[in-house]
């Protein structure tokens, strides 16, 4: 599976980093570039995939 950074920008400026086919903590890591590039993070929701283990993949979402 390949890895995917996805940034989202809604109309009013706001900005939402998704990451895809991350393990474990990797989608942070992968991410942290760009949040800090975008500003501080409001909101971190992660999803079911990112508690399954190391083993699965994981998908992140950051809103900044």
């Amino acid at each position: 599976m390949s890895r995917i950074i996805e940034i989202i920008v809604s109309p009013n400026g706001q900005t939402r980093v998704e990451t895809k086919g991350f393990a474990g903590s990797e989608c942070r890591e992968a991410s942290k570039f760009i949040e800090g590039a975008l500003g501080t993070r409001q909101d971190e929701r992660l999803t079911a995939e990112f508690h399954q283990g190391q083993s699965a993949s994981q998908s992140n979402q950051q809103h900044i």
